[in-house]
């Protein structure tokens, strides 16, 4: 692993175990935490993946829409890194041809900018926390612009591999983790989007 894989990975372990300190200090009232997150990721456009992947840190989210839209984005971001190394993977492959390496070489490029999109806006959302009025909407603003960028990221990974020719299990591999990778992101900004509506 590289030493800045390494480094946003060790990032994604500090949110993660914020997250789970917070629940030891909040470990009541589970089934009305467990609740909010079903009844909120009723907003995303994937609840099932919603409530699969954030479930287990309702207790440390309880009913905060600042808790859950951060877990989210940690989440997000765990999941980017692991599919950024997953699909790398396949470029030491024997066997692959041409257009197959080079849509895997542009789609690790692409993941890569979402790693960086999703990193700054970790950082970022943290600062909307510290912002009244118009300095939270400045935070908030970038956080929806990178989180936005980052869809686009992978949408242009996963059409990297379209067409007849590029069918096998190469693609088929790399476009289930992009499409997983796709869904996190997505939910994690409309749980940011979520979170942004309640301070109108």
């Amino acid at each position: 692993m590289s030493k800045e894989n390494h480094s946003l990975l060790l990032l994604v372990l500090v949110c993660i175990s914020h997250i789970f300190s917070i629940a030891a200090a909040n470990a009541t009232a589970p089934k009305r935490a467990e609740n909010f997150v079903k009844a909120t990721c009723r907003t995303t456009t994937y609840p099932t993946e919603c409530v699969r992947s954030l479930s287990l840190y309702a207790d440390a989210i309880q009913a905060s829409p600042q808790r859950l839209a951060h877990t989210a984005l940690a989440v997000s971001l765990n999941r980017a890194l692991s599919t950024k190394i997953f699909v790398s993977r396949f470029t030491r492959f024997k066997g692959l041809t041409k257009r197959e390496y080079r849509a895997i070489e542009d789609c690790v490029e692409e993941i890569s900018d979402t790693v960086d999109r999703l990193t700054k806006s970790v950082k970022e959302f943290k600062m909307c926390s510290r912002g009244d009025g118009n300095g939270f909407w400045y935070h908030m603003s970038n956080v929806q612009t990178w989180m936005s960028a980052a869809l686009t990221d992978e949408n242009t990974c996963s059409d990297g591999f379209a067409g007849r020719i590029m069918d096998g299990r190469v693609k088929n591999s790399v476009r289930a983790r992009i499409v997983n990778m796709s869904q996190e992101t997505s939910n994690a900004l409309a749980l940011i989007n979520y979170f942004a509506s309640k301070k109108q």
